[in-house]
């Protein structure tokens, strides 16, 4: 013990005194009345009260107590005041912080240490009060009283409350484990009330307060009266920590034998060095605590994580629950921001090197860099690409990304269906984790990436929750300054991110999520840019990937057109890229097997049989078209559009009608609407009103496999059937699409954009349309529609006067 943590303090609680163990200790104890000076040294005590006619150790190290001491050791009789001091205080206490009453010590016996230290055994003799001081250096001094025990210690009540003391204290004695069995020997062999009351406050667990005010007690009767009530309350304390320790011992168990292995590997730790190993880790978390940049809230609770952290020891289960905690927290990106390029014409430049076309999109973000280089805390815009695959949204992502200088990250909701993967797991869960937005900030290590949300049309949604309603929050420019992500139970801003959403088609996207996104759709290419983007990207990328960049490759416009035309039919260029790719691998095997020629490869449009097998795509428009009850109509599909053929013919019967093809409900009807107006108003179309006598009409829609329905194949339905029972054929390079009614009107349709570039990629010329839908072609860039011809109508004899009168021009 230091100088400076106490004076003196026994070195043990109390230390109960026999008779015993003053025999065995050679220690003589003073006559009842013994007389002492009036005027004797005071030592102060820190931390213990020590009682009349008991022996207890003293530890005495600061030089002023060990002159009292030395002093002490001169006189004949040993004796000393010792008085505890009020309140804790450093160093020596002065005369105003000691109590008043304290015990006249008579010092046993004294030893010198080797580390310049006394210990002493001293045997309390009787009460005394401090009257005055006389010197306070080198050590107190003063004017001393002996105190009397007050009260009638021989009546009847004090006689009965010495017997429930002692039968209290040795019941208790016999229940605790920290008491020592001598002390039921000492206490049933104590007659005097007094000293009963005294041994009973000594080893009571009381603080310095409560046994200073036993010392000062002097009514016996009162002194007894305190002992038996602090006995009952030790007594019930002794009981229940009894019975919670069989409790626990009861229950004990693996939990009991994983704690205990627990403390022996804590200690074996710290025997090795290890337990530094975790203060580093503490001050390593709290060095990036304050160097992330975190917001208030988020930096009070890393900061109580941190504490909680430090105080878990490491081999409990928790301990690594809060590490993993915070590492997700100071590694996420709370003020790191990548550099902005704010240059719109390096950033069209950008965009133009990696897409052909797609005017809209790029001049959406083109004036997005616009608006940023003008008003630093632009919020984010909410984009939503929507067309069918192979059409370059994901990759026009990565090129935004380029353009602006930000990082670029991607997420596949499609097939999602759990709300966690967007909000992350309650950190209550085993192996809980933050969402994916929050795991996609930390990777990219930025807080203003462009982060792509891939697939938003195949979002599920079950007993788990619907991620598309916890999407709400992220794609809001109004919420997500501040999302909440379970796992961290604090906001994060998703202000300054960029985000982009893909889907091939918008009507299963969540209508009040699809309301908070700038819906920018990407049609399909025609054939001209099909070539252009194989010309510019795809053949050159192909010619890398398949080792054949070195080698003298061409291959010439009119081979890419013929593998466009004969050997894919999509929306994209998703398939031409692999059958470029086929064509680069087939040259590269014969570049493996020694082939070399002079001129180099040149693969031409006879070539490709060979290279890629027979012809995938043959033209249908001249078989199947330009025949009396042949119709073409056109159809949106989720991949872009198409086109499909309705055919008709009649056959002697009752006059009904035969529908095939997997045609839905809607097209069924469609079908049973166009028949009841041709026999309503055939007269128009010049159809005798006999023609549906004895005779059945079969419709049949070919590619059977496929389910079919949507009423704008109404149009197409009505000229097939008027077209067998006239005779008169469509013209084969004329399409249509519209819904009809029994009235006769021709009614808008969707899909226009996706419909319009199929008929072109199927040669098609002509394309009867509604006349509502006027609107929607103008919108249609210029060079999407160039070479087509378009008809409008609102009736259905209208569009039958044309389509027929088409062909037989």
């Amino acid at each position: 013990m230091s100088e400076s943590d106490s004076e003196q303090t026994p070195d043990e609680p109390a230390l109960e005194a026999s008779e015993e163990a003053l025999t065995r200790e050679g220690v003589a104890e003073l006559p009842e009345h013994a007389e002492f000076p009036a005027e004797m040294p005071i030592l102060p005590l820190k931390n213990t009260v020590i009682f009349p006619h008991l022996l207890a150790p003293l530890l005495v190290n600061t030089e002023r107590s060990k002159r009292l001491i030395d002093a002490v050791m001169q006189g004949r009789e040993h004796l000393m005041l010792a008085v505890a001091v009020t309140e804790s205080v450093e160093g020596s206490p002065s005369k105003d912080e000691l109590h008043r009453t304290g015990t006249v010590l008579r010092v046993a016996k004294m030893l010198r240490f080797p580390d310049d230290s006394y210990r002493l055994l001293v045997q309390g003799v009787a009460r005394a009060h401090i009257e005055s001081f006389t010197e306070e250096e080198p050590f107190f001094e003063g004017t001393v009283t002996r105190l009397s025990d007050h009260g009638e210690a021989d009546s009847v009540e004090a006689q009965a409350l010495a017997r429930d003391v002692r039968d209290q204290f040795v019941s208790l004695v016999s229940e605790s484990s920290r008491l020592s069995d001598e002390l039921q020997v000492l206490a049933m062999n104590l007659e005097e009330p007094s000293r009963l009351a005294d041994l009973v406050a000594s080893n009571l667990e009381l603080d310095i307060a409560g046994k200073q005010e036993f010392l000062e007690q002097l009514d016996v009767v009162s002194r007894l009266r305190r002992a038996r009530d602090e006995l009952r309350r030790a007594g019930e304390a002794v009981r229940l920590e009894s019975e919670i320790r069989d409790h626990v011992q009861s229950e004990m168990g693996k939990s009991q034998r994983d704690y205990m292995l627990r403390q022996q590997l804590d200690h074996i730790r710290r025997e090795l060095g290890e337990a530094e190993d975790e203060e580093a880790e503490v001050d390593q978390f709290r060095t990036k605590i304050e160097a992330a940049g975190m917001p208030e809230e988020a930096h009070e609770q890393a900061l109580r994580e941190l504490d909680r952290l430090e105080q878990t020891p490491a081999a409990a289960a928790e301990h690594s629950v809060i590490r993993t905690y915070l590492e997700w927290v100071t590694d996420l990106p709370w003020s790191a921001e990548s550099e902005d390029h704010l240059s719109v014409e390096d950033a069209r430049a950008i965009l133009d090197e990696d897409h052909w076309g797609l005017e809209k999109v790029k001049d959406r973000i083109v004036e997005y860099i616009a608006v940023l280089s003008l008003k630093k805390d632009l919020r984010g815009p909410i984009l939503c690409f929507v067309g069918p695959p192979g059409t370059g949204k994901t990759s026009l992502g990565k090129s935004i990304a380029r353009a602006l200088g930000r990082k670029f990250e991607r997420i596949s909701l499609g097939g999602v269906r759990d709300e966690a993967e967007i909000r992350g797991h309650r950190r209550t869960y085993v192996g809980s984790l933050p969402g994916r937005i929050i795991q996609g900030l930390r990777k990219a290590e930025t807080r203003n990436p462009v982060f792509m949300l891939d697939e938003l049309d195949k979002v599920g949604a079950d007993y788990r929750g619907d991620p598309s309603s916890a999407l709400l929050e992220v794609l809001d420019p109004e919420q997500n300054g501040t999302f909440s992500d379970h796992y961290l139970e604090v906001p994060f801003d998703l202000s300054h991110v960029l985000f982009i959403a893909t889907a091939n088609v918008q009507d299963p996207i969540h209508p009040a999520l699809r309301d908070r996104m700038e819906v920018i759709e990407l049609p399909g290419y025609t054939e001209e840019d099909k070539l252009e983007i194989a010309r510019r990207f795809l053949v050159p990328r192909q010619r890398r990937e398949n080792g054949v960049g070195e080698i003298d490759l061409r291959i010439p416009d009119e081979t890419i057109a013929k593998i466009i035309s004969s050997y894919t039919r999509e929306a994209g260029v998703r398939n031409l890229e692999r059958e470029i790719g086929s064509v680069c691998r087939k040259v590269a095997r014969r570049v493996a097997e020694g082939e070399t020629p002079e001129g180099g490869f040149e693969i031409t449009p006879d070539d490709l049989a060979g290279l890629l097998g027979p012809v995938k795509v043959e033209p249908e428009l001249a078989e199947r078209a330009g025949q009396p009850g042949v119709a073409v109509g056109l159809a949106w599909t989720p991949v872009g559009g198409d086109i499909l053929f309705v055919e008709s013919t009649r056959m002697p019967g009752k006059g009904r009608l035969k529908l095939t093809g997997s045609l839905g409900d809607v097209m069924r009807e469609s079908a049973e609407a166009a028949r009841t107006w041709l026999r309503a108003n055939g007269s128009s179309v010049g159809l005798d009103e006999k023609c549906f006598e004895g005779h059945d009409l079969h419709v049949h829609v070919p590619q059977g496999a496929v389910p079919k329905d949507g009423p704008s194949a109404g149009v197409a339905m009505v000229t097939a059937m008027a077209s067998l029972l006239t005779g008169r054929s469509a013209a084969p390079d004329l399409a249509m699409t519209g819904e009809i009614t029994l009235r006769g009107k021709v009614l808008p349709v969707g899909g226009i954009k996706e419909k319009v570039l199929a008929a072109k990629r199927a040669g098609i010329h002509t394309v009867v349309l509604p006349e509502k839908n006027r609107r929607d072609v103008e919108e249609i860039q210029t060079e999407l529609v160039s070479g087509l011809e378009f008809h409008y109508v609102g009736r259905v004899d209208e569009a039958l006067d044309y389509i027929l009168a088409s062909g037989s021009a």
